[in-house]
């Protein structure tokens, strides 16, 4: 007997078997990405190319997942480099940085798809994304950028449970997105914020073990957030003190944990001071 897990990544493959012709798949090192990139494997074989932009607000942690994800599905993977930092739309880091950002991103990926004769250019979004505020799906979606999961109504919690069935290592990576989102809006991108956010998200995870992590950089402020279930964990004196140390080695004078937890919806109310994926 099939179970559902198995019938909708079926619907996933029938796809791609549909469309009949060579696929890139935007590739971030997440488990959304990382099933369509399944889903388009097992449909086309070698038709089917991953590609991940390698770019300032990608962390190396997500620059590894993506390689690891595309040497255990077995799929052609391309990393192109560019620099988001020299887009003046984006560095300003209004309320459209995202869309600004996917902008860019959709250029390069059809760029990659012409050089190859690649017509179909697809990413992992799923249907719970379109709850959020997220004007860099509108930004793909002008380019032509297509999102199978979206179009066959496949939210989060499938796409798990894909992943688990497939025995793919990220079926339970939590998600995660650009380090521009740690950045309050009005607040302009620098090279330097986006790998103090890095430097200090690792150093967080690394001192307590956690796994969803974000440290909100208000200028001299980190504010720190973990997953709910986490919160417990961080309530050790001696660790909170290495890990004030630490932070405050970076650059930052104060440190705060957010007691609320990680929150995952962006927040376009304020300018100033809320800017949260």
């Amino acid at each position: 007997m099939i179970n559902l897990e198995d019938k909708v990544f079926e619907g996933i493959i029938s796809w791609f078997k549909d469309k009949n012709q060579k696929a890139i798949v935007a590739l971030s090192g997440g488990v959304d990405s990382a099933v369509v990139a399944l889903a388009a494997k097992k449909a086309l074989d070698k038709k089917a190319i991953a590609v991940t932009a390698d770019y300032n607000t990608l962390s190396a942690d997500e620059l590894k997942s993506a390689r690891k994800i595309a040497k255990e599905i077995n799929i052609e993977h391309k990393v192109i480099k560019y620099n988001e930092l020299e887009n003046a739309e984006f560095v300003k880091n209004d309320l459209l940085r995202c869309y600004h950002c996917r902008s860019e991103l959709a250029s390069y990926l059809l760029h990659e798809a012409k050089k190859i004769d690649v017509v179909l250019v697809v990413d992992g979004t799923n249907i719970d994304d379109l709850k959020d505020y997220r004007p860099g799906i509108k930004a793909l979606r002008e380019n032509g950028i297509k999102s199978p999961l979206v179009e066959l109504r496949i939210d989060k919690n499938n796409v798990r449970s894909i992943a688990k069935s497939n025995n793919l290592s990220v079926f339970d990576k939590p998600s995660n997105s650009c380090l521009a989102s740690r950045i309050p809006y009005g607040s302009p991108v620098t090279f330097a914020k986006l790998k103090r956010i890095e430097t200090a998200e690792f150093l967080v995870r690394s001192i307590f073990n956690v796994r969803q992590v974000r440290v909100r950089d208000h200028q001299d402020l980190a504010r720190i957030e973990v997953g709910k279930e986490e919160i417990k964990e961080m309530f050790d004196t001696k660790k909170l003190s290495e890990m004030d140390s630490k932070l405050k080695h970076l650059g930052f004078k104060h440190i705060a944990l957010d007691l609320s937890g990680y929150k995952s919806r962006e927040n376009i109310n304020t300018s100033s001071s809320n800017n949260t994926v």
